[in-house]
């Protein structure tokens, strides 16, 4: 069978690239292919995992590898994106697809330079950094993002706060402290989706507390745009902000059932 899905989410390689995740993702160039399966199910693989097989042929990674991850639930997750496709298979509606993908072909070979990137979020977090002004907001970040600091206050991490965007060094043993909650995710696919979650959030300790289960993702994601909404309150709604914000919550919804998949 042929390698379908080097033809859906991978341009040509910029060699200036050196996150293993953005390598991975970086295309969507080429022409949208036009489905050809009427069928796609979840199937027991060779090595135990579970694939996705289109009219009964698992599929591939652009690198020709199973497209396999360990619970079935996922496999039948993965399997809806493809049945969910119209005339053409759109990579940019599989966001499940592209970050198994993602984590076979390059956090799989990369893993301790993901962790790091990861863990860089630390040094930076988005719910340590507090607006001066007005005392609304500043009261709102501290009733949303209190409680998710002395989460990590109580698991070792006690995080330095900053006014503004002047930057705050943050203790080592507090880092220390984070990044041995991060190893307890030591798949690809878990530091995928954790990857994808920092990314989307700004906020390693907000990923992490929805990876550990300490707040709903709808809290999670309400937590990671609390300055957003105030301003949305304030002024009104942006159109393509508010578009943009949807499509990136589609992503977070996917890494979150990455992450819970695996708890379960």
């Amino acid at each position: 069978m042929r390698d379908i899905l080097s033809d859906l989410d991978l341009g040509e390689k910029d060699e200036k690239l050196s996150d293993p995740v953005r390598e991975v993702q970086i295309g969507l160039r080429k022409q949208l292919p036009k489905r050809f399966y009427k069928e796609a199910t979840a199937v027991s693989g060779d090595d135990g995992d579970f694939v996705v097989a289109l009219d009964g042929k698992p599929i591939r990674t652009p690198s020709r590898k199973p497209l396999g991850v360990a619970h079935h639930k996922l496999a039948e997750a993965i399997a809806a994106e493809w049945q969910a496709q119209h005339d053409k298979i759109d990579p940019a509606t599989m966001p499940l697809t592209r970050m198994v993908n993602t984590a076979i072909d390059g956090v799989a070979e990369a893993q301790e330079e993901v962790f790091e990137e990861i863990l860089r979020y630390g040094g930076s977090d988005l719910i340590c950094y507090r607006a001066s002004a007005p005392e609304a907001l500043v009261s709102r970040e501290s009733e949303i993002w209190d409680p998710y600091l002395d989460w990590a206050s109580s698991m070792g991490a006690r995080l330095v706060l900053s006014e503004g965007i002047v930057h705050v060094e943050q203790p080592p043993e507090a880092i220390r402290a984070i990044a041995a909650l991060l190893r307890r995710y030591a798949t690809p696919l878990q530091l995928t989706a954790l990857h994808t979650l920092t990314s989307l959030t700004g906020s390693l300790i907000l990923a992490l507390a929805l990876a550990e289960g300490q707040g709903e993702p709808t809290e999670i994601w309400d937590a990671a745009h609390v300055d957003e909404d105030f301003n949305v309150a304030q002024w009104g709604e942006d159109h393509d902000a508010a578009e943009r914000r949807a499509k990136r919550l589609i992503d977070f919804e996917a890494a979150h059932l990455i992450l819970s998949a695996h708890r379960s």
